[in-house]
């Protein structure tokens, strides 16, 4: 096939926008809200600060969306991956290939990044969040490749109503506890206690741990189903309303989430059936505002600072890990925090830590340097 003939696959510029405003909470994003609210101890911001730090246990904020959110997007991508590979004729198996050794590789950079190069394997922690990813985004794609829409669907509600009847049925009683959806007492765990090798994050329970990978499968088809929607013919002549039906998805999968959590608590711990409906919703709604305004209505140039961090977000995810941004933040941000109020460095510090970060990715951008797997 000709280049001329090959069908054009659109890039959708507002799902670079997303992923780089996901990216930007745990790249410094948080330290501003937090800094604000330190500073000022205005409602709002003490409020939203609350909502940039992690659920103990039951319940969500929305700091608990921020790793689900990049799944959803991640399962987003793979219609259009797909459909880019089937029009330049990629095999079968070399779509396979890639879909596998993907997964994997997110595995193994997972471990890395909880442990370094430490080979005492015994206490390494093999459960990661770009394990979690890997896998998840990797069965999704199976799944996706393999079975029509309508069989799809069926996988995603086998998925998840078979979880939450799993733990309902079948509570551990190892640590004594009689809380069938508790950190002692959930099956989740206790699969965990037993199978996983090395170290479990909280020591008796591991939020990526293998079972709780199960429903996480959901969250990515649940991206699957929307890249595959906005794939399709159908409302292309009337974007607003397939826009439309994108916010109707979105709220009625939050009230779906909403009404389980009373019988199946939302637990971002455990990736609940429940949290999956919820945070799919509201992943849904916010890629429908972006993709709204961006894509539909065609305003891109304020998303330019997002997209830079959202075309390389696996690297600034790594590179935290290894370079000490910090450091750069202390030396060209600490004179600054030196002459202001004390009540000033923590937002200093947020703003300088987002900046160094971003300047890292912009230059990366610039040289095209992307890191892809």
């Amino acid at each position: 096939m000709t280049d001329e003939n090959k069908p054009a696959i659109k890039r959708l510029y507002s799902l670079d926008a997303l992923r780089g405003f996901d990216m930007f909470w745990i790249m410094g994003g948080e330290g501003i809200f937090v800094g604000l609210a330190s500073l000022t101890g205005w409602p709002i911001f003490k409020w939203w600060a609350m909502q940039c730090e992690h659920v103990p246990w039951h319940g969500f904020h929305f700091y608990d969306m921020i790793f689900p959110l990049f799944l959803f997007i991640a399962g987003i991508s793979f219609p259009f991956s797909l459909a880019k590979r089937t029009a330049m004729n990629d095999s079968r198996y070399s779509i396979y290939k890639h879909v596998i050794s993907r997964g994997l590789i997110l595995v193994i950079l997972g471990i890395i990044y909880n442990n370094g190069i430490n080979f005492d394997f015994a206490n390494l922690r093999y459960g990661s969040v770009l394990g979690r990813i890997g896998l998840a985004w990797m069965f999704a794609s199976l799944i996706f490749m393999n079975a029509k829409l309508n069989f799809r669907i069926v996988w995603f509600c086998v998925i998840l109503i078979g979880y939450w009847l799993l733990l309902l049925l079948f509570p551990a009683h190892d640590l004594g506890s009689t809380d069938i959806f508790s950190r002692e007492g959930n099956l989740t765990s206790h699969i965990d206690r037993l199978l996983m090798p090395g170290r479990l994050y909280l020591g008796n329970h591991d939020p990526e741990g293998l079972f709780s990978t199960l429903p996480a499968i959901g969250t990515a088809l649940l991206g699957m189903f929307t890249g595959e929607f906005l794939l399709s013919k159908y409302l292309n002549d009337k974007p607003l309303r397939k826009v439309l039906y994108l916010i109707l998805a979105a709220i009625t999968l939050m009230i779906i989430g909403q009404i389980w959590n009373i019988v199946f608590p939302i637990n971002k711990n455990l990736w609940t059936s429940s949290f999956v409906c919820y945070v799919g919703g509201l992943s849904l709604l916010l890629f429908s505002i972006f993709y709204l305004i961006i894509d539909v209505w065609g305003y891109k140039k304020w998303a330019f600072f997002f997209v830079v961090i959202g075309v390389n977000p696996i690297t600034i995810y790594l590179a935290e890990r290894i370079i000490i941004f910090r450091s750069a933040t202390k030396f060209l941000f600490g004179g600054f925090a030196s002459i202001m109020p004390e009540t000033w460095t923590p937002l200093i510090d947020g703003i300088g830590l987002t900046v160094v970060a971003w300047v890292f990715l912009y230059f990366l951008y610039k040289k095209k340097i992307f890191m892809k797997i």
